[in-house]
């Protein structure tokens, strides 16, 4: 049985990315591997084993294309409403909170976020199979 351990994106600036994802997730560096070319900076929090990977390209200057093939990275929150306002009040600009039930029946309460890179983060409140 395969376990889910970390998701790799490429970030330009790695002080805004550990920045952004510190404050608006909680996360903080679990390890840092420096290379000649590039460097590898893990981050997580105590809830979850999960990882998310920085690929850091040295000497990159111009914003990567994400392209028309990333979907979003996902995570739950307690309290969504609270989220929301404190990533607001943090000046990070999350996107409204949407509440999907089709045919009335409520599947989930979520919004968007985007990182500094413009990779879109998911914050879904954790209730039903969002937990």
């Amino acid at each position: 049985m395969a376990k889910t351990i970390h998701s790799m994106i490429r970030v330009l600036d790695e002080d805004r990315a550990v920045s952004f994802y510190r404050t608006a997730f909680g996360l903080e560096i679990a390890d840092r591997l420096d290379f000649s070319d590039f460097t590898l900076v893990y981050m997580s929090n105590g809830e979850s084993d999960f990882e998310v990977e920085f690929t850091v390209n040295k000497g990159r200057t111009e914003p990567y294309d994400l392209g028309d093939g990333y979907g979003h990275l996902a995570v739950s929150v307690a309290d969504l409403d609270a989220e929301h306002a404190r990533l607001t009040e943090a000046g990070l600009s999350p996107r409204k909170i949407v509440e999907f039930a089709p045919d009335g029946k409520l599947v989930g309460r979520f919004f968007f976020i985007a990182d500094p890179d413009g990779y879109q983060i998911e914050v879904l409140e954790r209730s039903g199979r969002f937990k």
